[in-house]
């Protein structure tokens, strides 16, 4: 097959099956991750603490199996990590409406679905990311990035708002099960891919544990990559404490109902859509790489929101902080993302890939617990404020590094090897 020319993704056959397949997944994603919190919350009366723990024990299989996930994804065909993961996590969540229809729902099984989905969804992510390298040429992965971003982003500005309605109508038990249907026409859309991905040969393989540090070498040995991690990494270990709290905050201590909710997040992610469709054009302003340090202030700023919405009128504060939030983020990963999908060997793409997912997400189950722990012992105000100055402090590494005084990332393996 003849590779289309750069800016003609709409026409790649395979891309549009990839895409069509990752924007039905991320809008069940959205779905569940409005419902399932507004269940624990509404039906099994959750505090603060039980949400921390089911935040962390939704992402706490990244840092458990964050690392071997990359390393077995490269033994695989990501094809198929893709298609069974999504049919797999759709079995788990269906449990869930099933349960309350049979009046047999529990926090504990939540837990477990919570975690069992965050186990898939460490190999899915790992192969989602390293397999739009094998599907598009080099010059078309940032083009492409931006298409699955924009997509991500619209499903987060229509996402909240649908799940809130779904919830008022349906009740959140159901809207979960919607997610379980999104999940099933994921798998269809990507099972149609053309692309014959060869079979990686087992006679290559090596240990386990060599494989595993080869990626890790290759994201800590870069010194740019690292300094990128460290700020990943602080930050989610800070928001992800307080998106822990978020609902029970949004619901018990600003009194916003689920439909407001929903709104104000929906309206919010505006903001995302602005990034993915500006990213390039911000990056050729301020400059390739001095749009990571930037967009990452700009996001810790805006994170200040979600504490001062108790002082300030909620409903507009949480907007504006959200907007701003929203398009930092995006900007922020399609650059860094591109970075390092065409600096990174195309055989080390899963091990490089779950190395940073470890690195930069293995800190969120921590975060979210620890949100939970000082959210019921200081109060879930004081807790907010806490976390959202570390999460501004977290811009530390990019804002003391070369990448503020550089327009172009390297596109070489061993350029900038020498800058601390």
């Amino acid at each position: 097959m003849t590779a289309p020319r750069p800016g003609s993704l709409w026409r790649h056959h395979d891309f549009r099956q990839l895409w069509m397949g990752d924007t039905v997944s991320v809008f069940g994603a959205q779905f569940v991750g409005f419902a399932m919190p507004l269940m624990a919350v509404q039906l099994l009366g959750a505090d603060a603490f039980q949400m921390g723990l089911l935040a962390a024990l939704e992402s706490l299989a990244f840092l458990l199996i964050g690392l071997p996930a990359g390393a077995w994804v490269d033994r695989w065909r990501k094809k198929r990590v893709l298609v069974l993961g999504d049919l797999t996590r759709a079995a788990l969540l269906l449990t869930l409406p099933v349960a309350w229809v049979l009046d047999a729902l529990t926090m504990w099984q939540v837990y477990v679905v919570a975690f069992g989905v965050g186990c898939i969804t460490v190999f899915f992510d790992v192969a989602n990311q390293s397999y739009l390298p094998e599907i598009v040429e080099s010059d078309q992965i940032g083009d492409g990035n931006g298409k699955l971003q924009a997509s991500q982003q619209s499903a987060m500005v229509v996402g909240p708002a649908v799940a809130s309605f779904m919830v008022r109508w349906l009740g959140s038990p159901l809207t979960i099960a919607v997610t379980s249907v999104c999940m099933g026409l994921s798998s269809l859309f990507v099972s149609r891919i053309r692309h014959e991905e060869p079979a990686p040969d087992p006679a290559a393989r090596r240990p386990l544990v060599t494989e595993i540090r080869e990626g890790l070498g290759f994201v800590l040995g870069h010194p740019l990559l690292r300094r990128i991690v460290a700020c990943t990494g602080l930050t989610n270990l800070a928001s992800s404490g307080i998106f822990a709290l978020f609902v029970l905050y949004a619901v018990s201590t600003l009194g916003l109902s689920e439909t407001t909710l929903g709104l104000v997040l929906s309206l919010g992610a505006v903001g995302g859509i602005l990034g993915a469709v500006s990213a390039g054009r911000f990056g050729r302003l301020v400059g390739e790489g001095r749009s990571i340090p930037i967009s990452t202030l700009l996001g810790g700023i805006a994170l200040l929101s979600v504490p001062l919405a108790s002082v300030l009128p909620p409903v507009p504060t949480l907007l504006a902080g959200n907007l701003l939030i929203s398009w930092a983020v995006v900007v922020y990963n399609v650059v860094q993302v591109s970075f390092r999908q065409r600096l990174c060997p195309k055989p080390l793409l899963g091990r490089m890939n779950a190395s940073i997912r470890f690195l930069v997400w293995g800190p969120m189950p921590i975060g979210a617990f620890l949100g939970g722990v000082l959210g019921r012992g200081l109060g879930i105000v004081p807790t907010l404020w806490i976390l959202c100055t570390l999460a501004l402090l977290a811009s530390l590494p990019v804002l003391l590094s070369p990448l503020v005084r550089m327009r172009d990332l390297p596109r070489e393996l061993d350029a900038l090897t020498g800058i601390p």
